[in-house]
């Protein structure tokens, strides 16, 4: 089955894919740029996980440190 590409945009876009990634023709371009796309979007976090996660590694960290002096950290390391 032959793939037409009625806008012309698209179709540019799926020619420079061709050149650019060696597709054998824009078939296997837009082939492999959906399968990427697919790719990405099955592998992609929901926000509530990863605001989740996030809290987890901040409670690991712990409560801050009203005391620390950023000041005297940043030249202490640049001291060293």
């Amino acid at each position: 089955m032959p793939l037409y590409i009625k806008d012309e945009s698209v179709n540019e876009l799926a020619v420079q894919v061709v050149r650019l990634t060696g597709a054998k023709d824009k078939t296997d371009a837009v082939r492999r740029a959906l399968l990427a796309q697919l790719n990405a979007v099955k592998q992609q976090k929901p926000l509530l996980v990863r605001i989740e996660e996030l809290r987890t590694k901040t409670n690991e960290i712990g409560p801050i440190n009203p005391d620390f002096d950023m000041k005297t950290f940043s030249d202490e390391m640049h001291e060293a």
